[in-house]
């Protein structure tokens, strides 16, 4: 497994602060990791051009810096859903940009953390979805559970499209988004009775966490891929490569 995706039930459920926490766990052990977000909007235009925070901190938390550009391909400046934003801008999301962008950063580190944009079926074209991203690269996916009311059904959905979509779903994590969430221990075993995967971590209500102290409350040394799961991985990561070498016009031995 060279990498992860993240993605979460909606928007502000903690994908980044969960990204930058795996990211520590990981380094943690040894191995080298690099962040991504391959599609931001709501960014600031400064000397360098747009950026965008997460991706920005994604980008420090990496054991190397690499370019921004690897980093997050795609940034937009209104804070609105990315194919709305990208289409003002007049520019096409493209899966190969993402995939050649991700293929470099995986040469300079043992994993890459690719965290999406908003939810699973955030569309970023007329026929592409975040959705798409993941099995794109060959990566499994972890999915954050933003702990509040309606979390359940939220959570639900987002599982039975991430495979019914064909994605791996390697395990899950949940992130306390509402301090004041009632019934919060039965909303967890509910979860955890219906979803077939394993819980990565339950985070509770933190102000401002670091990296660091997100780590003592992940467990992605949890994440067990099924035999079937990681022969569907090294398919899809197989015709990525093809895809890849096919554009650039190199023969695999």
């Amino acid at each position: 497994m060279h990498g992860l995706f993240v993605t979460g039930t909606d928007t502000g459920c903690g994908k980044t602060e969960i990204s930058l926490g795996l990211m520590a766990a990981v380094q943690a052990t040894g191995p080298s990791v690099l962040g991504m977000k391959p599609v931001a909007s709501g960014c600031a235009r400064g000397p360098d051009g747009l950026r965008n925070d997460d991706a920005l901190r994604l980008r420090a938390q990496g054991s190397s810096k690499a370019p921004y550009g690897l980093v997050n391909p795609y940034a937009f400046a209104p804070p609105i859903a990315p194919h709305i934003a990208a289409g003002e801008a007049g520019v096409e999301i493209r899966l190969p940009t993402i995939e050649q962008a991700y293929r470099t950063l995986a040469g300079e580190a043992d994993q890459v953390i690719v965290e999406g944009v908003g939810g699973w079926r955030v569309p970023l074209g007329p026929n592409l979805f975040v959705s798409d991203i993941p099995k794109a690269l060959g990566l499994p996916v972890i999915l954050v559970v933003g702990l509040k009311l309606g979390c359940i059904n939220h959570a639900l959905l987002t599982v039975e499209s991430i495979q019914g979509t064909g994605g791996v779903l390697a395990g899950w994590i949940a992130n306390q988004v509402d301090p004041t969430m009632l019934s919060r221990d039965a909303n967890l075993a509910t979860l955890a009775a219906l979803i077939d995967a394993p819980c990565l971590g339950v985070l509770p209500w933190l102000e401002a966490p670091t990296p660091s102290e997100l780590v003592g409350y992940l467990h992605p040394e949890l994440i067990d891929l099924q035999p079937r799961h990681a022969a569907k991985l090294a398919t899809t990561q197989t015709r990525t490569e093809a895809r890849s070498d096919a554009g650039t016009g190199k023969r695999r031995a």
